[in-house]
């Protein structure tokens, strides 16, 4: 089985100003895969590739086997879409607007609609120019959900949403996955993607720098650990462990605070030989993660790069 999502080489300038460069990306068939990085980076330049709403300079995508260009319209008939600079038609209501759609998909979605509008508490007969900011985002929502797609690809999607309408997407996504469908999700809110997805791509000017589940990159990044002793303990015997970056003393030696990059495993030992009574990890999340590859440096070096 092809995977859902499979680029090589893909490229794309904007006179001299590039948007991709040589993107190689494989999202796996039935994974919430997570596409990070701040506005400007590239994520809605990938997208409109993959849909065809723009020509690559150079380079090929695939999606479910299609070819990109080639194949645009079998592949957005098996597509679910959310763009980040959502239009709606501003005199129709939200029922007329998903009605169009679905009659363009030839599918009959009404049940599917009127079951998300109500999860997402949206009132379908209004008119959306009267809709508020957070309104406009659930049809947009619906209407890529609605005729129960392959493949979501979500551009920032829960813009404008309430905390509880965000845990409803949350619920909703996870969903889908269960259900074996793709979810491609690009954003820059990070604890949404953190939540979600089972891996995460960073890109960074263009670049896709790194790849990884989160406990993947989470590994990678420094991490901050508190031991506790029955006895004042010996800091030596933990500062030339493998990926300790500090050691402090606290409460007479009873307490040591460590700043660990990668895995914790020799840390963990040496503690227990030492007589920890115990130990409090707290470990890196995903705006850590993102920060260390955006910290400093060119877009190959990753965590800890030299300077530009």
């Amino acid at each position: 089985m092809p995977d859902a999502i499979e680029t090589r080489g893909l490229t794309k300038y904007y006179g001299e100003t590039a948007g991709i460069v040589d993107l190689d990306l494989s999202v796996e068939v039935g994974e919430v895969f997570g596409f990070i990085g701040p506005n400007g980076a590239g994520k809605t330049t990938t997208i409109r590739l993959l849909l065809n709403f723009l020509q690559p300079t150079r380079g090929s995508g695939t999606v479910f086997g299609l070819d990109m260009t080639a194949d645009s319209v079998a592949i957005r008939s098996r597509v679910g879409y959310l763009p980040g600079d959502l239009a709606l038609y501003p005199s129709m209501t939200g029922r007329e607007f998903l009605l169009y759609f679905s009659r363009l998909r030839g599918v009959d979605t009404a049940a599917s609609t009127t079951l998300l509008a109500d999860r997402f508490e949206l009132d379908l007969d209004r008119r959306i120019k009267e809709y508020s900011k957070g309104n406009r985002q659930k049809v947009g929502l619906v209407n890529a959900f609605m005729h129960e797609p392959e493949l979501l690809i979500l551009d920032e999607p829960t813009g404008g949403l309430d905390p509880l309408m965000q845990q409803e997407f949350a619920t909703l996504l996870g969903e889908v996955r269960a259900e074996g469908r793709t979810v491609f999700l690009s954003s820059h809110y990070l604890p949404e993607v953190e939540r979600m997805a089972d891996r995460v791509g960073i890109i960074r000017q263009g670049h896709l720098i790194a790849v990884d589940t989160l406990d993947g990159f989470r590994s990678k990044v420094q991490s901050n650990l508190s031991i506790e002793f029955a006895a004042p303990a010996d800091p030596s015997g933990f500062a030339g462990l493998r990926g300790v970056m500090s050691v402090e003393v606290h409460d007479g030696g009873r307490l040591l605070s460590l700043s660990v990059s990668g895995p914790q495993d020799a840390v963990i030992r040496a503690a227990a030989d030492a007589g920890a009574i115990a130990i409090h990890t707290e470990e890196a999340d995903l705006d850590d993660v993102f920060l260390s590859y955006y910290g400093q440096g060119d877009p190959e070096s990753g965590p800890g790069g030299g300077a530009p």
